[in-house]
């Protein structure tokens, strides 16, 4: 392997893969992913407590039921439904008995799969939703869009698309 510079950044690339400079206290690479850990961190916990607060139902409970709303003939696989809300498929399991207790998701068969589980929404599902995204949408609006101007948001959203593709 070529020999390298010690002030190589993030990034560079001499014949393979990039490699990182070593970090140093104070490093300002770290300015902007800890803002984006911070600022997401923030938003995530003031949404969750809002929507608990107004509607018992947590985010993660929130963005199930959403999935749900828009998948066809409202009904997801398990597995589909823990990539969406970033969950385990332990961690949906629990989230989706607690839904069904509260008659907002029946489970179901699979039904390309006999042997796997579907959620699909209910009515009573249908109706919480439309209550609580009010209180999403506020939050989104109060939280996130009001201190943005259009083009910040127009850049929010192609960087992280931009990460999300490099990530994927």
């Amino acid at each position: 392997m070529p020999a390298m510079s010690s002030n190589m950044s993030v990034g560079s690339e001499v014949g393979g893969p990039a490699i990182a400079a070593p970090l140093r206290p104070g490093d300002p690479r770290l300015a902007s992913w800890r803002a984006f850990l911070m600022a997401h961190s923030r938003v995530w916990h003031r949404l969750d407590e809002d929507l608990r607060q107004e509607h018992d139902l947590t985010l993660p409970e929130y963005e199930c039921l959403l999935f749900l709303v828009e998948a066809p003939d409202r009904r997801l696989r398990m597995r589909e439904i823990a990539d969406r809300v970033l969950l385990s498929k332990s961690g949906v399991t629990r989230m989706v008995d607690r839904l069904v207790a509260d008659g907002l998701v029946e489970r179901t068969s699979c039904t390309t799969d006999a042997r796997g589980a579907e959620a699909s929404l209910t009515m009573a599902g249908v109706g919480r939703l439309r209550a609580a995204s009010r209180t999403h949408l506020k939050g989104i609006d109060d939280y996130f869009l009001s201190v943005l101007d259009r083009d910040q948001l127009a850049v929010i959203e192609r960087a992280m698309a931009a990460v999300d593709a490099r990530a994927g």
